[in-house]
């Protein structure tokens, strides 16, 4: 059957939804929509857009090609692949800050409820350097979207370090994403605990950092168990490493890999510093910084 060319389409009808303008200063504007398909060309750089929708890659685009300040919407409680919030990324990309609302904690489809109730369950880079934390009320995390200017929120390479315990003999243990932000005065002073993986890569770039100890993320293992081979590698140099098991924690945030994760396997020098698989990377982390120490 033909469309009635006389009806309006979709897109044609979108204008005339409402849009609930919540909060205004200095001509920035904070909007409540219960979809994001409502999201469209009134909508530009001085607005942060609440809609009730999940954040998957599909609305994330809607809403991208109006370029708005910032977004925040639901998680869907992320759901089966993390499709909930996979827009976070897609979006991320595109610099535009955003991010989502525990599904327990705000309805869908009701932008207010959202709003009013939600509390933040995930969020991107940019939204991060906007000052948005999990946990944090919604309402609030709109502020701070509408508020800070997007250059200081530009996207950038994140590179996280943070001195989380002190040893003996100067040694501490220092948690970063990454074993390629190892730093020359690591070199037999830190264990890292880091997020990437233990393979054959992640092996070379042990052995050039030359840490105390470390431990690194699993990879789900792969094939081969290919994500772990740097463990033999490290071993044959003397050098105690273990693994986060990558169902315990995500690969790429070694702050939540320290926080949450347990260990997967380790190599023999780390198994002599009482290290054991299945025990918390934290305590797995302090086992390698002072067992063995003179």
């Amino acid at each position: 059957m033909s469309q009635d060319t006389g009806s309006k389409t979709l897109l044609e009808r979108e204008g005339e939804h409402a849009q609930d303008v919540v909060d205004e200063r200095d001509g920035r504007r904070i909007i409540v929509l219960d979809s994001a398909r409502w999201v469209d060309g009134r909508n530009t750089e001085r607005d942060v857009v609440v809609p009730a929708s999940y954040i998957g890659v599909l609305p994330a685009r809607m809403m991208a090609i109006h370029r708005p300040r910032g977004i925040i919407g639901h998680d869907a409680c992320i759901g089966k692949d993390g499709a909930g919030i996979a827009g976070l990324w897609y979006l991320e990309a595109l610099g535009i800050p955003a991010a989502t609302a525990d599904g327990m904690s705000a309805e869908m489809g009701n932008g207010q409820d959202l709003y009013t109730e939600g509390v933040i369950s995930r969020l991107n880079y940019p939204a991060e350097r906007c000052g948005v934390q999990v946990g944090m009320p919604v309402a609030e995390a709109a502020k701070l979207l509408r508020d800070t200017d997007t250059s200081d929120a530009e996207v950038g390479n994140k590179i996280r370090r943070e001195i989380v315990e002190e040893g003996p003999n100067g040694k501490r243990t220092v948690v970063t994403d990454s074993i390629v932000w190892a730093y020359p005065e690591d070199e037999q002073t830190s264990v890292l605990v880091t997020a990437g993986h233990t393979g054959r890569s992640g092996a070379s770039f042990l052995l050039e950092a030359n840490p105390w100890g470390f431990i690194c993320h699993d990879g789900g293992m792969s094939k081969n168990r290919s994500g772990i081979t740097g463990l033999q590698t490290t071993a044959d140099a003397g050098l105690p490493g273990a693994t986060i098991d990558g169902m315990s924690a995500p690969i790429g945030d070694a702050f939540r890999g320290y926080a949450e994760g347990t260990i997967s396997a380790c190599n023999g020098p780390a198994e002599d510093r009482g290290v054991a698989v299945g025990m918390t990377v934290k305590e797995a982390a302090h086992r390698l910084l002072v067992g063995g120490t003179p």
